[in-house]
């Protein structure tokens, strides 16, 4: 049997984590389900590989890091190059990526030159084969669940991209760690997350708190499980 492409196992890797999250949100469990829709997409061939690649088409999913200090009380943001605007760190997958929570982690190690984070992964579950079932090749791994999910329309300034599906992880990290500037930022900083900075979408703040209270809750369900 021919082994599916990186971009096939990278979509079935999205599917299976939008599967397996019960968002605490009700609004973000209704777009959950538009998200895993739109994965699968219209026939029964599979996750579409398209739905993860950036030259998919003009709409796809992208990878968002939250990183957060583990107080919950800061955030680190970059200043958007092209979007002119504070936003955590993320964007496209990218061929070596093998799984969306780790092309949200890689996006985040590049746009804020920290090394030392760690993910948020307080209830790992199961192992699932993301391979091909031909025994393989196969990859076995522990499904982190997103924290968010947060689609939009971009301006021209994006160029081909029109719509991002964008599924957002968090990770931890000391504050007080020097960060560093990539080329697809101007500036990235930590802020108090009750006192953005001027500059963020005006979405953002509900964006933040609704990730904010789903990783308490989740932090809460942790402990009740132990």
């Amino acid at each position: 049997m021919t082994a599916l492409d990186p971009a096939a196992l990278l979509a079935r890797d999205a599917l299976a984590r939008l599967d397996r999250w019960e968002p605490v949100d009700e609004r973000q469990a209704a777009l959950a389900a538009e998200y895993r829709a739109f994965v699968r997409g219209d026939d029964d061939s599979g996750p579409r590989a398209d739905a993860v690649r950036r030259d998919g088409g003009p709409q796809h999913l992208t990878a968002s890091c939250f990183v957060l200090s583990p107080d919950l009380d800061r955030v680190l943001l970059c200043f958007h190059r092209k979007g002119q605007f504070w936003v955590q760190v993320g964007g496209h997958t990218e061929p070596g990526d093998t799984t969306l929570a780790g092309a949200a982690y890689r996006e985040a190690r590049e746009e804020s030159g920290l090394d030392d984070l760690v993910p948020f992964d307080p209830d790992p579950g199961p192992s699932v084969d993301l391979g091909d079932g031909s025994g393989d090749g196969h990859q076995d791994v522990v499904l982190a669940a997103p924290v968010d999910v947060h689609r939009h329309d971009l301006a021209a300034a994006f160029g081909t991209c029109r719509t991002h599906w964008d599924v957002g992880f968090v990770a931890f990290a000391d504050p007080d760690t020097r960060t560093a500037v990539s080329d697809e930022s101007e500036d990235v900083a930590w802020f108090p997350v009750d006192a953005l900075p001027a500059g963020t979408p005006d979405d953002f703040p509900v964006r933040l708190a609704t990730v904010l209270a789903e990783v308490r809750h989740r932090r809460r369900a942790g402990l009740l499980a132990r």
